[in-house]
């Protein structure tokens, strides 16, 4: 049986709600972003300010912008991640959990009994699945918000991971959600965690 889970997704897929439902029928522990960012802002280094500033962000500039003073002090971005990375590790250790996102396949990839999903969508689904969220937001502003998040996403992951943010090398599992399903999702994952 499959310990840790986790989920990256394309912004509006489901991945979230897949993740919850997946927690709850195996009765797993869920960890999101904001449990990451609560976890994680445990560090005595970080204000809740620091990290709605950096949160999924890369730096601007790379080393022109450091004085040599501060050459060999980690930016306050990186002191941010290692303290999210840190927090999922410490989830990740205690098992029988389900994690989406902030790049937990790539922090967790040496945990053993671990099943990395990625989870897509068409971006009509996509649309349609944030506008029942946000029913007072137009599809022209949701579609833009959706592009704009996976392209934050994609930036970061690849910034802090060395990978690529939705290829299938980097996950155990690609799951298209407008194909089958919330329901079939959930369905796919717990069977496959349960072996």
């Amino acid at each position: 049986m499959k310990k840790i889970i986790t989920i990256s997704r394309e912004f509006g897929a489901g991945g979230g709600q897949i993740g919850r439902a997946v927690a709850d029928r195996l009765g797993y522990y869920y960890m999101d972003k904001d449990m990451i960012i609560r976890a994680a802002m445990e560090s005595p280094n970080l204000t809740p300010a620091d990290f709605r500033k950096w949160d999924e962000r890369v730096p601007l500039n790379l080393g022109f912008g450091q004085s040599l003073f501060d050459f060999y002090n980690k930016p306050l971005n990186e002191k941010l991640f290692e303290a999210q990375r840190e927090a999922i590790r410490k989830i990740g250790e205690k098992g029988n959990c389900v994690i989406v996102g902030r790049n937990a396949n790539v922090v967790l990839q040496e945990f053993e009994k671990c099943l990395h999903v990625f989870v897509s969508a068409t971006p009509y689904f996509r649309v349609q699945n944030l506008k029942k969220q946000m029913p007072d937001v137009s599809e022209e502003k949701i579609l833009n918000q959706m592009k704009a998040v996976d392209k934050t996403r994609a930036k970061y992951c690849s910034y802090y991971t060395n990978t690529e943010f939705g290829k299938a090398e980097y996950y155990d599992l690609c799951l298209k959600s407008s194909t089958l399903g919330i329901d079939g999702c959930i369905d796919v994952i717990c069977e496959l965690a349960k072996k």
